[in-house]
């Protein structure tokens, strides 16, 4: 975990995290707590963190550069239903 928050789970990896630690920012500006989640690893895929900070926070944003259709959003997404 990159930055602690409570409103809205955004999860990044690669070089969309430092993109993502600047929405973070913007959104701290407008009192959203934003806790951004860097996946050092997509294989094997870290569901935990991913599981306890949407747990926490009830709304998960996922940026990256990726296929639009079973992507690695598609895959957080799944992990956020199932868990």
């Amino acid at each position: 975990i990159e930055r602690t928050g409570t409103d809205v789970t955004i999860v990044a990896y690669s070089i969309m995290v430092g993109k993502a630690m600047k929405a973070a920012e913007i959104l701290a500006e407008q009192g959203i707590s934003a806790e951004v989640v860097n996946l050092r690893s997509i294989r094997p895929i870290d569901t935990q963190t991913i599981a306890e900070s949407v747990k926490k926070t009830s709304r998960l944003v996922s940026v990256e550069e990726c296929w639009p259709v079973c992507g690695i959003g598609s895959e957080m997404a799944a992990i956020a239903m199932e868990e």
